[in-house]
């Protein structure tokens, strides 16, 4: 485990770098959905449109940030729950996402995407969202604004700090923290 810095957008070389619990900083562009937007995307894919932007390569940050005090770039953006898209989350990654950064694990389904696909899962630490904030320098929405927080938006971001939580080979942070901490029942 190591600190690693690296710039979006991800291609399969750096990825493939990364092991889980790797202690990761991303700067370049990173998108934020959530639920909402998801949803949204699937309804585009199966109409046969495209994206709301061009997905490959990219980072989904699970996180609708609160609106911008006066003079910041944005209000805190903490992390959502991961699992609640995982229903989504094979057909992003097919078309070329290379890189999830949310909190909780992720389904058998998800992590199978990912290692079929050369992805990478990262996690960010819940509570910490005004400290995330602070690693952004631009932010603006490029879809679904009517969804207020959970629109899409564009971050430009700058040693944004997340954990390699389950990396492209499978191998699973939370699971091994099960292992080697986890107590008899």
């Amino acid at each position: 485990m190591k600190d690693i810095y690296i710039e979006t957008p991800f291609d399969d070389q750096t990825v493939m770098q990364l092991k889980a619990g790797d202690k990761v900083y991303i700067s370049g562009v990173v998108y934020t959905a959530r639920d909402a937007a998801h949803e949204r995307m699937m309804k585009l894919i199966s109409d046969g449109k495209p994206l709301p932007f061009d997905i490959e390569g990219q980072a989904i940050y699970y996180a609708g940030p609160a609106p911008a005090a006066p003079g910041h770039v944005i209000g805190p953006a903490g992390p959502t729950t991961s699992g609640r898209m995982d229903v989504y989350t094979p057909a992003l990654i097919e078309r070329g996402l290379k890189c999830m950064i949310g909190k909780g694990g992720r389904s058998k389904t998800v992590v199978d995407s990912m290692k079929k696909n050369t992805a990478v899962y990262m996690a960010a630490v819940g509570g910490a969202g005004a400290k995330i904030a602070r690693c952004v320098k631009e932010s603006s929405i490029v879809a679904f604004g009517d969804l207020s927080p959970e629109a899409i938006y564009k971050l430009i971001v700058e040693e944004f700090p997340a954990i390699v939580a389950i990396d492209c080979y499978g191998n699973d942070q939370y699971q091994t923290g099960i292992k080697i901490y986890g107590r008899n029942q």
